[in-house]
């Protein structure tokens, strides 16, 4: 096999010899066979400090590799002496180096990398008006109305002749030829006919072009809004369509974006498959039906997948075929924006599920279609190997030509402005950060790993003008990495030197629950692995936590109900019957996977659609292998929606989750202290925010008296038990009970404290459950006297600090209400600093450093200078 070892402008030393990879999967269908070689590889400090790999010498930039001109620029790179003189004080300090003295080896990648960043910013300023003016790239490529007339222009240096073609000239470009001008962008101006556009609103339209081997072809043109197929065809081509409604039918956005929660917590949705029936849903179908439900459940935020048209529905929206166009299956751009607004409107922001990482091979109805077999420095994608995906089958940007980064950073803008998203999740980063792609590779945490001459500069750069474009124009925009490399510095600002997303997910999470699931008993199962699995992470850099995604959901896989619960979710599911062992296990355990995952593993917290009440089965789009049936690609709402169905019980719980965070907002606190691994037992003890978990995975145990350390003296009750009554538990735990702290040793002598805690109480902890407690205000009578209507009546109305008794005695339509999460009304705590876990010889044998700028337990920090604390409530 020839492997291209051509590399435009990665910064190495000598010769990059990429690995070659043998008899890789081809997973035209999805990404997921990706993802799988790889684990989360995230540590918290260098395991291992490597010579310097990156001394560049300013002669590896090549000045042959751009061509400067008043408008427009084919290359990223700059010569050496372009803006070294300006950017050198800004590039000297780098203030990441200073959060993980394990990066400063690599001093020279991150001058290098931000040297790139700063040059490629200073060219947008000299030639384009700078990187907001250059993002405007819709406003000039593509279809756009001037007076009296459409201007439509298109990128494709391949091109030896070119017009466009339509309905609205029957399909005959020979009226409507194109000119060229010297950096390949054709264009032409086609005049109003009678005072109208000549290019009806919702026609066809397509790009016809002569390349160098005379053929003339058709492709849909790369900055089309909009593009359908016809449905009655089976396999039949896309079409462009030019999409410009008249005022009457185009939707005006009436709600502002809500303001950005201090913890995102994710619903992860496919409109498509969001329906009841066996069919593709709608946008305004998912508006009007899916919305409330989500709402309902106290998510804040929707991450919507498959928004990007993408001509084969199977690759889950990940084969992207048209940028700028909406998925039309679901409905029209105006639908999308209906959707929009409707979950502006309920106060839950929106993020989309953004493919930048490659795109479809899908010559007739791609961007692929556009590559002719010319140079990389010609085309989209690079040439060779280093073009191409092998596990996805695939095509792979070139990021260090000018209108490649003039189409993608314009595409972000695009749905940030047109659309009002609120923020992506970028699909495939790690693909991105590497020339290897990750492709059979596992990180083990090594920093050589990261910052070598197998990283791809060019796509570093490129996120790096993303992150600064979407923030620039949304501040508070929300952008998330699928990044299974753990590389330091992914989600540390650009002007610190890092990459800029604001949070990465923790994907080594779901991972270990399914590898637990599948492959150990639960008498295996290790507490201490489980919480160094959730707690394995940069605390400098924010993460989204989860338990399960859609790629735990789809065909081939099980969630983690199903998984627990299999067969019997078909029929044992029924409040009629008792439940059997299987059922009641699964349910129990299902609860505590999500709830541990969700306190323990991140910043905030990422649940796919369909999971909170553990739906059944798994996704499978239709398909030649299912003879193209819908059956498993839709959600089945009617089991949650049924009373007397076990379902209902873990979207109430779900629910609870959501709501405890939105009252004591424990994911965005940075307090974060494991007190206790208690391995024989199988009970984790630990403390986010201002509340105490306690969780029982043992199968049969139930321990009476289990004493647990916390910090503030007082009394502390119940605010959330996966055993109540409500959830489908046992009612074993008394809410009405209150828990009286001891004092434990020496305050501030953490050795003589109780597992490193100044005080403790004691709790009644059943088998497969799990508890939240929370700290009551001496004068908690007075202080619900004078609080606002909302919180006494969310005291009031909720069902949490009433007797298990009281609980077995509610009529059974009652069992769907809301549990009450209490509220400690304490704020107290929220600004101490991170704090590692304080069973310190525990973690210590998993090598665990937590909470730390640089990775390094603080407990030490907190043993020596123990923190002053206000005992007055911050209301």
């Amino acid at each position: 096999m020839q492997t291209s070892c051509a590399l435009l402008s990665s910064p190495s030393r000598g010769s990059f010899i990429p690995i070659p990879t043998k008899n890789l999967l081809r997973a035209a269908r999805n990404k997921r066979s990706f993802a799988s070689p790889c684990t989360t590889g995230a540590i918290f400090e260098s395991q291992k400090l490597s010579r310097d790999v990156f001394s560049i010498t300013a002669s590896r930039l090549r000045n042959d590799r751009w061509r400067e001109h008043s408008s427009n620029i084919s290359s990223v790179l700059t010569d050496d002496s372009s803006t070294m003189a300006d950017v050198e004080k800004e590039i000297e300090n780098i203030h990441i180096l200073g959060l993980d003295q394990g990066l400063k080896p690599y001093k020279d990648h991150f001058r290098y990398r931000m040297k790139r960043y700063l040059d490629q910013k200073k060219l947008f300023e000299n030639f384009e008006g700078g990187l907001e003016e250059f993002a405007l790239g819709y406003l000039k490529f593509g279809f756009n109305k001037e007076e009296g007339c459409i201007v439509y222009q298109e990128w494709a240096p391949a091109a030896q002749e070119a017009e466009i073609i339509g309905d609205f000239n029957e399909w005959d470009g020979s009226s409507h030829k194109m000119e060229k001008n010297q950096f390949g962008v054709w264009s032409i101006k086609i005049p109003d006919c009678d005072g109208k556009p000549a290019i009806p609103h919702n026609s066809r339209v397509k790009f016809r072009f002569k390349h160098n081997s005379g053929v003339w072809i058709d492709r849909i043109p790369a900055w089309i809004k909009y593009a359908t197929v016809d449905p009655t065809k089976f396999a039949a081509p896309y079409d462009g369509v030019y999409w410009d409604p008249p005022a009457s039918e185009r939707y005006d956005f009436k709600y502002p974006r809500p303001p950005q929660p201090k913890a995102p917590r994710i619903y992860e949705a496919h409109v498509g498959m969001s329906s009841l029936e066996p069919r593709v849903n709608s946008y305004r179908e998912f508006a009007d039906d899916v919305l409330p439900r989500i709402k309902e459940n106290n998510y804040n935020t929707v991450q919507l997948m498959a928004i990007m048209e993408h001509s084969y529905y199977a690759s889950f929206g990940y084969h992207v075929t048209n940028f700028f166009a909406v998925s039309s299956r679901s409905g029209t751009p105006e639908d999308l924006k209906y959707l929009i607004d409707k979950a502006h409107s309920l106060g839950l922001r929106v993020l989309m599920d953004v493919v930048h990482s490659h795109a479809s091979n899908n010559v007739t109805d791609g961007l692929n279609g556009f590559d002719v077999g010319q140079g990389s420095q010609d085309s989209y994608f690079h040439t060779g190997d280093r073009g191409y995906h092998q596990v996805w089958d695939s095509r792979l940007f070139n990021y260090s030509n000018w209108e490649v980064l003039r189409f993608l950073l314009s595409n972000l803008r695009w749905w940030l402005e047109e659309y009002k998203f609120d923020g992506f999740r970028f699909d495939g980063v790690t693909s991105m950060l590497y020339h290897h792609h990750g492709i059979n590779l596992t990180f083990t945490g090594d920093y050589n790993e990261y910052f070598s001459e197998k990283t791809d500069v060019d796509a570093v750069v490129y996120l790096m003008l993303a992150n600064t474009l979407i923030h620039s124009i949304m501040p508070d925009a929300t952008v998330i990495a699928e990044d299974v490399s753990g590389m330091p510095g992914l989600c540390r600002s650009v002007s610190e030197g890092g990459i800029g997303f604001d949070y990465r997910l923790a994907m080594g999470i779901p991972d270990k629950w399914i590898d637990y699931l599948k492959n150990k008993s639960y008498a295996d199962w290790s507490m201490k692995e489980i919480t160094w699995t959730l707690t394995n992470r940069r605390y400098t850099e924010k993460c989204v936590a989860y338990a399960e995604s859609h790629d735990q959901a789809i065909v081939g896989d099980k969630t983690i109900a199903f998984l627990l619960m299999d067969r019997e979710m078909y029929s044992g599911m029924s409040c009629l019957t008792e439940a059997s062992p299987v059922v009641d296990h699964g349910i129990a355990l299902v609860k505590m996977i999500h709830f541990l995952s969700m306190a323990l593993g991140g910043e905030a917290y990422l649940n796919f659609m369909g999971n909170e009440f553990g739906h059944p089965d798994w996704i499978d789009f239709p398909r030649d292998g299912n003879n193209w049936s819908y059956e498993k690609c839709r959600r089945q709402w009617n089991l949650v929606d049924t009373d007397h169905l076990r379902y209902k019980f873990m979207n109430a719980f779900d629910r609870a989750m959501n709501l405890l965070d939105e009252e004591f907002s424990f994911l965005a606190s940075e307090k974060q202290i494991v007190s206790s691994i208690d391995e024989d037992n199988k009970v984790i003890v630990f403390e986010r925010g201002d509340l105490v978990f306690v969780f029982n995975f043992h199968p049969e145990n139930t321990y009476e008296g289990y004493k647990v350390g916390c910090d503030l003296p007082g009394k502390y009750q119940v605010a959330l038990d996966s055993d109540a009554w409500v959830f489908g538990g046992h009612g074993r735990v008394g809410h009405d009970v209150d828990h009286f702290t001891s004092p434990e040793g020496i305050p501030g002598v953490a050795e003589t404290n109780f597992n490193g805690r100044p005080n403790s109480f004691k709790v009644l902890s059943p088998p497969q459950a799990c508890v939240a407690y929370y700290r009551v205000e001496e004068s908690l009578d007075e202080v619900q006297d004078e609080q606002p209507a909302s919180f006494t009546e969310t005291i009031s109305t909720n069902l949490v600090l009433v007797s298990d008794d009281d609980l077995q005695e509610l009529p059974t339509e009652n069992l769907q209400e809301l549990p009450k999460v209490g509220n400690s009304d304490v704020d107290g705590l929220q600004d101490l600093p991170a704090m590692g876990n304080s069973d310190v010889d525990d973690l210590q044998e998993l090598g665990t450093v937590a909470n730390s700028d640089v990775g390094q337990s603080k407990v030490q920090d907190l043993e020596e200078n123990p923190p002053e604390l206000d005992d007055e409530s911050d209301d």
